[in-house]
């Protein structure tokens, strides 16, 4: 019974459960923008109050790639004051810590580091918005890791063959085989799992008697064909999925038909979108586990900002709405009014009963105006709210429901594209990129290079601000394909050389798996001229530096009618961070003294057109 599993005892695995905390997410809103770190204290007090064995999170700790000081400052300070402590750990972990904690610099749990004290152990996997990049794939969990405050688990490099080792725990007489898996592109994850590539390793003594816990970081609703990751992909040895990602709260375990085992999905502990999911009330878990048997208890967040959502379709209303009147905008206004002021009066009543909830509500008013309307002034509409809900700028959400269209072809125009997608949908950079091309003229089609490596590029420059991604994508297909042409002896006359290229990259585009590791090959050398720009830049600032004393200059900005290209751009760079530098001048500052700027720019990783006699032309050429 669940009296008897909640009961503490030596063989009862206490486990506080959540996902996508999202930590820093607005935290430069002057509302908003503490909102993560308050809920996020309130979990690591609910952990601690409830005396739980460990904590376990399901990805996106952190809302940004590159958090910012401020909020690593805060995860630190949270973890530091909830998680160590004397009270001792009560359960032991049998497996091979150095191969579950591999990619950490000190590959053991923190509990048992000997210069830690640590009370309560956090276990966690990567999400897609905290993932590993750069040159040296490190990501804001492997700071957090270093610091020993947290151990991040579930990792995975290769694109060939993933297999996942659990971590195995032993309290009393219950032991629990801890499998993790961090976010991985969900089409890459896919095509693994149907070409037989993820393995779920298991123990080899007794491996009946484990309670198999799973945690992953993927789509769990179908975006696409291959966009997410269908639960049948599962091993039905399994006993629960903890599935992070999703943000709509669905934490009690629902059992999957085929597989038999159960999941769930814990969502957001914050709102980060205006769309019906978020508007459900947020939970995290404590989960009990004894022997083979589990489960969930629910505990509601107090602190989260409550979140109201609600729709009129004005055509739904004929009597009140009618487009040919001259005055139905204002009617319209006023019924907006009305709805706003019910969902402001419901907010208030459910903040009475709770003290710790934020005071400014969330309010979110979709407004269909299909049917010949008119959307009036969402900026004026607004002002009327500014002191008493939390999103006065985007209350009202005016969008036209489409009819479905009798062809399938899909018509896309950029010029034409709102600056804000519907709810509910959520516009990848690399779909639109690959539309872009679909849809595109056929003279700026691609010849050379693939949509999706091109797209994969888009998102690295993009999510990642890895500013050398495109660059470094098309140098390196543009050498693989010269490679290509010069092995065929191709002649160089242009037809024949098209006519190659053309099969090169239809051959590229079939095999799925060469192109993965060409994209990721190029992303490798983009984070290493990342890292050796750094250093440059690094050695450019030094030698400004011994410049100034050599010439005998105190305060840089009065050297800044020096020299054209030295003073300007460095002084500039020094002063202002650089934004305003061109990228010659970028260039200049990087690389040596005293170029002038055109020397710079061919110093720089651009291309220069090569003006080579047509009867002496090579194949490269």
């Amino acid at each position: 019974s669940f009296s008897v599993l909640c009961r503490d005892d030596e063989d009862t695995f206490k486990i506080l459960v959540a996902t996508d905390i999202h930590l820093g997410y607005l935290e430069k809103d002057p509302i908003r923008g503490n909102d993560t770190f308050v809920t996020f204290n309130e979990i690591l007090d609910h952990a601690q109050k409830n005396e739980v064995d460990f904590i376990l999170l399901g990805g996106d700790l952190f809302h940004d790639n590159k958090p910012s000081r401020k909020t690593i400052h805060s995860c630190l300070e949270s973890l530091r004051k909830y998680c160590m402590g004397d009270r001792p750990v009560q359960f032991e972990i049998l497996s091979d810590q150095a191969v579950n904690f591999r990619y950490s610099k000190f590959p053991w749990v923190n509990y048992q580091d000997e210069n830690l004290n640590i009370s309560i152990p956090v276990f966690s996997i990567h999400g897609n918005h905290d993932d590993p990049t750069g040159a040296d794939a490190l990501c804001a969990l492997d700071v957090i890791s270093c610091a020993g405050l947290l151990n991040h688990f579930g990792r995975s490099t290769s694109v060939e063959k993933i297999d996942i080792s659990p971590i195995l725990l032993r309290k009393g007489r219950t032991k629990i085989a801890l499998y993790g898996l961090g976010a991985i592109p969900d089409e890459r994850l896919y095509r693994m799992f149907v070409n037989k590539q993820v393995t779920m390793l298991r123990p080899k003594e007794d491996e009946d008697s484990w309670f198999n816990l799973f945690v992953i970081h993927q789509n769990r609703s179908k975006h696409g064909a291959t966009n997410y990751i269908p639960e049948q992909f599962l091993d039905d040895f399994i006993n629960l999925v903890v599935w992070g990602h999703e943000h709509e709260c669905k934490i009690a375990p629902v059992q999957n038909e085929q597989q038999r085992f159960y999941v769930s999905q814990p969502g957001s502990s914050v709102v980060t979108s205006l769309s019906p999911g978020e508007a459900v009330k947020k939970h995290i878990g404590l989960l009990h586990v004894k022997g083979k048997n589990m489960k969930m208890q629910k505990i509601a967040l107090e602190t989260v900002r409550t979140f109201h959502i609600e729709d009129i379709v004005l055509a739904d209303h004929p009597d009140l709405f009618n487009p040919d009147n001259p005055n139905v905008t204002q009617a319209m206004e006023a019924f907006c009014v009305e709805k706003v002021e019910l969902m402001l009066d419901s907010a208030e009543r459910e903040r009475l009963g709770n003290p710790r909830q934020p005071e400014k509500p969330l309010i979110r008013l979709r407004v269909d105006y299909a049917g010949g309307f008119e959307p009036f002034s969402v900026h004026r509409f607004s002002q009327k709210y500014m002191h008493r809900v939390a999103n006065p700028k985007d209350i009202i959400h005016f969008f036209r429901h489409r009819e479905q269209k009798e062809k399938n072809v899909i018509d896309l125009n950029f010029g034409k594209l709102s600056g804000r997608p519907d709810e509910g949908t959520t516009l990848r950079v690399e779909d639109l990129v690959k539309q872009y091309f679909q849809t595109a003229e056929k003279k700026v089609q691609l010849s050379l290079l693939t949509e999706r490596g091109m797209g994969e590029a888009v998102q690295e420059f993009v999510d990642k601000e890895e500013k050398d991604a495109i660059e470094e994508l098309v140098k390196f297909q543009l050498e693989k394909t010269q490679k290509f042409l010069r092995e065929r002896r191709t002649d160089a006359e242009e037809e024949k050389i098209d006519e190659e290229v053309r099969k090169f990259r239809e051959n590229r585009k079939k095999n799925t798996e060469e192109e993965d590791k060409e994209v990721r090959e190029a992303m490798t050398r983009a984070r290493a001229h990342r890292s050796e720009d750094a250093v440059l830049v690094a050695a450019s600032s030094d030698e400004d530096s011994m410049d100034m004393e050599m010439i005998g200059i105190d305060d840089p900005s009065e050297g800044l009618s020096a020299t054209l290209s030295r003073g300007r751009g460095r002084a500039r760079g020094r002063a202002r961070g650089a934004k305003g530098q061109s990228s010659t001048a970028r260039g200049s500052s990087r690389r040596g003294r005293g170029s002038t700027s055109q020397e710079s720019s061919s110093s720089s990783r651009t291309y220069k057109p090569v003006s080579v006699p047509a009867k002496n032309m090579s194949i490269t050429d």
